[in-house]
């Protein structure tokens, strides 16, 4: 059973902290692979017009300059970046939604043998499928917002406002807040882009957004940081423009949540109950959302937090005295001393001829 740890568990943390930070001062020249490029829509979105300076790669490149790192940043859309890959001991993803978060790197990662920071194919997997995690997070008892999945065809209409949501990637890319039956046709083909995927359909719960961050420590004790609460000024909901911020106006404020005690032990519950039920591993967030009768409503689930210098997974670390750059070692700790796989898979051999696959689709 995971043993969490929380704000009152001052001596445990700071023990943590300092395991990580000797363990650090034996890892200079740790080859860490820091993998960014525009791979979905959500990251092609922020490689755009994210200022640098805003950015999560931005950040960690500081981090792992600071832990004495060799590192690099590799972009997957390179067709040399498989090869890249095998000289470096340990990659450290900062890509988001299909084909980064999804399981679908992961299991690269694995079968080549390649220690990596974050959960597994599995979790990544369920995490990254809204419609997914929804039937997880019902089967686990945590409680969510009414939702259907449109297929296509004609939609039905309730009365009453709902968010449509694509099924797969982030930072509300491609979300809508619909509030009357004529806007919800363009809406769902919004959302379905032009693959025509299933659409996530969920009754909008008006609240105030909260995230809990969770990260693994030495020993395979999880961190459960406070929750944070985000009010967002000029949008109806915490959208994509808004948490670009691409103009720094400052739209969105995120303090800790203040909370009751019975309130607090329950949110940290359910992002307790989905870490274990899940697998989840390393690092990751639990989105909620609180109504004004404190009624909670878990949302997402995502397993590749973002990592600005300002995000809300670095803000809710640093409440609990974790700086960026800790949290960074405690991502590779948890990467480097995780049991390696012991099945007869043979050691890949890469070879520096041009792949087919790449010359066939770039005619």
């Amino acid at each position: 059973m995971t043993l969490f740890l929380d704000t009152s568990s001052g001596k445990a943390v700071q023990q943590a902290v300092q395991a990580l930070r000797d363990w650090q001062e034996n890892r200079q020249g740790l080859g860490v692979a820091l993998v960014y490029g525009p791979v979905s829509l959500e990251d092609r979105l922020y490689h755009s017009k994210c200022p640098v300076e805003q950015r999560s790669v931005t950040a960690l490149s500081g981090a792992l300059e600071e832990i004495g790192a060799r590192w690099k940043v590799l972009d997957p859309c390179e067709p040399t970046f498989i090869p890249q890959l095998a000289g470096y001991d340990v990659a450290l993803s900062n890509l988001h939604g299909p084909f980064g978060e999804d399981g679908r790197l992961q299991g690269l990662l694995d079968y080549i043998r390649m220690p990596y920071c974050g959960s597994g194919v599995a979790a990544s997997a369920v995490a990254a499928d809204k419609v997914l995690c929804k039937r997880v997070m019902e089967s686990l008892g945590v409680p969510t917002p009414g939702w259907w999945v449109w297929s296509g065809g004609p939609a039905g209409w309730t009365g009453t406002p709902v968010m449509v949501k694509p099924p797969f990637g982030g930072s509300s890319v491609g979300m809508s807040l619909v509030r009357d039956q004529a806007a919800l046709p363009l809406a769902l083909a919004d959302a379905a882009r032009d693959e025509g995927d299933p659409v996530l359909v969920e009754d909008y719960v008006p609240g105030i957004p909260l995230t809990v961050g969770l990260l693994e420590l030495p020993g395979g004790a999880v961190l459960v940081c406070p929750p944070l609460a985000t009010e967002v000024a000029d949008a109806d909901f915490y959208d994509a423009d808004t948490k670009l911020d691409a103009d720094s106006r400052g739209a969105v404020t995120v303090r800790a949540a203040d909370l009751k005690p019975a309130l607090l032990a329950e949110i940290t519950g359910y992002a307790k109950t989905m870490w274990e039920g899940m697998a989840l591993r390393g690092s990751a967030r639990v989105d909620f959302i609180l109504t004004e009768t404190d009624q909670v409503h878990a949302l997402e689930v995502n397993t590749t937090p973002g990592m600005s210098r300002d995000s809300n997974f670095a803000v809710g670390g640093a409440m609990v005295g974790l700086t960026h750059t800790d949290i960074v070692l405690a991502m590779l700790h948890e990467a480097l001393t995780r049991p390696p796989y012991d099945v007869p898979l043979p050691t890949p051999a890469f070879v520096s001829s041009t792949p087919t696959r790449e010359a066939a689709v770039s005619l």
